[in-house]
């Protein structure tokens, strides 16, 4: 125990010091800016007590004079630019104690065995991580909150509330009650050295810092206000360079306090849970870039992701076997039934998902509707692998490519002149020597880029949709305090190339002929996302034949891969 006290300690007087720090230099920055108008003060008084001679004396005074006027309005100016620049604030979707009251009491149980005080309120994130969100700032204040802070008096601006705490709402579905509550216990012990008035002057003055660097970097100010607001931005960097060293360390020190209280409380259980952490945050991960994302690019979003991630994470550790065991919990009482209604918890988290990760709208419509788990292979998988295919075909009218080119054939076409859609028409087409496979690829990423674009939402005027599944009532899109940056905030993957998109236009191919002529069907992979089942199982070889054909125009390993499934290369598929 004197152990974890001394940790304590040390952390807690690290990170007084280093605010302590951050507040000299803020105030060396006030010295600096007053220190003219000391200077004409006193060649005034001296002027006027005759203490001064004639000649340049008089020049001097009123010269020092007019700097120190223009540098006290300079800094004036400087000084409420960073006052009034509004911090950014996460994205995430608020849960009132109405929506969520035995959540509330667990964490409100653990703030007083901790000896802290509890935070201000709760959050939802899509993300593997917990946190504690300062948002004391009037202009993250709501309705009335907002208004209280542009009226309130001093003495009010100066009463600071506990931090909200934010908590990855992946956790809440995967984990169990009790590992929420060791996960939490660092995050909430928190709260204490957050309440050390230097502490919470020091954070307030680097997010001031911060958010008036960022208010300068917003662009189509026009001449008149970018150049001021340059000019704070200049100001506002420079601090923030001398402030960043100290900032670091004073984090560390926070973390290492809170970290040294929470060693009172569950701190074994804590060991045993962080491995669910980890285990989560590959799930979450692996969830959203090969399940969520396909459904976004089609126009759906999946409505429970977060339920999604237990069926990934129960799949991962049906498969790996350093997953086996973690599933024996499953028993015990999900975090989740701490919320009084889950499931619109997890609509609105998968929502905010969707935007953040990809960009997507936030009101729900014909081309952005919300899909559940049991519809996902029909509104997703199928839909991906038509509209892919469909796709492909267009590119190869629009190059020309004849339907039978190795067999020479006359070429079939529907009545609108276009060549009959089957399979053999690109397998023969990438297997001819000397076919263009490169053009192809080209011509199949400018129809998807056009495509996208076309299918981009448009900017929705005042921010978001107050109906758009936040529990608990929440009024205002979360997307609205974290600043003007363009959707998606955190994409997932980077560009495709042609190469990976003409692969993945083959397959998709491939899939619709398994489907209307060899009787497979689509299904849903919980780690690997779309998935051709045959006969009930996962074909998970095919890959590898594409790839060969695609980049080698080597058409063996896939002809023998369709022959023993019985697809049928000549017969026309349905297209998207």
């Amino acid at each position: 125990m004197s152990g974890t006290g001394s940790v304590e300690e040390l952390g807690a007087h690290a990170a007084r010091a280093r605010a302590v720090a951050l507040l000299r230099i803020r105030s060396r920055a006030t010295a600096l800016a007053v220190l003219p108008a000391g200077a004409a003060a006193v060649l005034l008084v001296a002027g006027a007590q005759g203490r001064l001679g004639a000649g340049v004396w008089p020049t001097v005074t009123w010269a020092v004079t007019g700097c120190a006027v223009v540098i006290l309005l300079l800094a004036a100016a400087v000084a409420l630019a960073v006052a009034r620049a509004r911090p950014a604030v996460s994205p995430t979707v608020p849960l009132t104690e109405a929506s969520a009251p035995d959540l509330y009491r667990l964490v409100r149980d653990l703030a007083d065995r901790l000896d802290v005080p509890a935070p201000s309120a709760i959050a939802l994130t899509p993300d593997c991580d917990s946190w504690l969100e300062d948002r004391t700032h009037p202009a993250t204040q709501p309705g009335d909150g907002r208004r209280r802070g542009r009226k309130g008096s001093r003495r009010g601006r100066r009463e600071q509330a506990a931090p909200v705490l934010v908590i990855g709402s992946p956790f809440l579905w995967w984990m169990r009650v009790a590992e929420l509550r060791a996960v939490l216990a660092p995050v909430v012990a928190g709260t204490g050295p957050a309440a050390h008035p230097d502490i919470a002057a020091a954070r307030r003055f680097v997010r001031g810092l911060d958010a008036a660097v960022a208010d300068a970097a917003v662009p189509g100010r026009g001449f008149v206000r970018g150049v001021p607001a340059a000019f704070v931005g200049w100001i506002a960097k420079m601090l923030l360079r001398g402030c960043r060293g100290h900032a670091a360390e004073m984090e560390r020190g926070v973390a290492a306090a809170a970290s040294g209280r929470a060693q009172e409380v569950d701190y074994g259980l804590r060991i045993v849970a962080q491995e669910q952490v980890g285990l989560a945050y590959a799930g979450w991960d692996r969830l959203l870039t090969r399940v969520a994302l396909p459904a976004w690019r089609m126009g759906r979003w999946p409505s429970r992701l977060d339920a999604g991630v237990v069926s990934a994470l129960t799949e991962l550790s049906r498969r790996d076997r350093l997953a086996e065991g973690f599933t024996s919990r499953l028993g015990e009482r999900p975090a989740c039934d701490l919320i009084e209604e889950p499931g619109a918890a997890d609509e609105a988290a998968s929502l905010l998902a969707a935007r953040l990760f990809h960009g997507g709208p936030a009101e729900t419509g014909p081309d952005w509707s919300p899909v559940d788990w049991q519809q996902y292979p029909e509104e997703v998988v199928d839909r991906k692998w038509r509209t892919e295919a469909a796709r492909l075909h267009r590119v190869l009218d629009a190059m020309g490519v004849a339907t039978g080119v190795s067999v020479g054939v006359p070429e079939p076409s529907d009545a609108d002149g276009s060549a009959v859609p089957t399979l053999a028409r690109v397998i023969d087409h990438l297997a001819t020597p000397g076919s263009d496979s490169e053009a192809l690829a080209a011509g199949i990423g400018a129809a998807v880029a056009r495509d996208e674009e076309a299918a981009a939402p448009s900017p929705l005027p005042g921010g978001g949709a107050p109906g758009s599944g936040t529990p608990g009532g929440a009024g205002t899109d979360p997307l609205d305090l974290w600043g003007p940056g363009p959707l998606p905030l955190f994409p997932l993957q980077p560009p495709r190339t042609g190469t990976e998109l003409l692969t993945d236009h083959v397959v998709a191919m491939v899939c619709c002929a398994a489907v209307d002529t060899a009787g497979a069907a689509p299904g849903l992979d919980w780690l690997d996302g779309p998935a051709l089942m045959v006969d009930g199982g996962r074909r998970s070889d095919l890959g590898a034949p594409v790839l060969s054909l695609v980049e080698d125009g080597d058409a063996e390993p896939l002809l023998s891969w369709l022959t023993a499934l019985g697809v049928r290369t000549d017969k026309p598929v349905r297209l998207g």
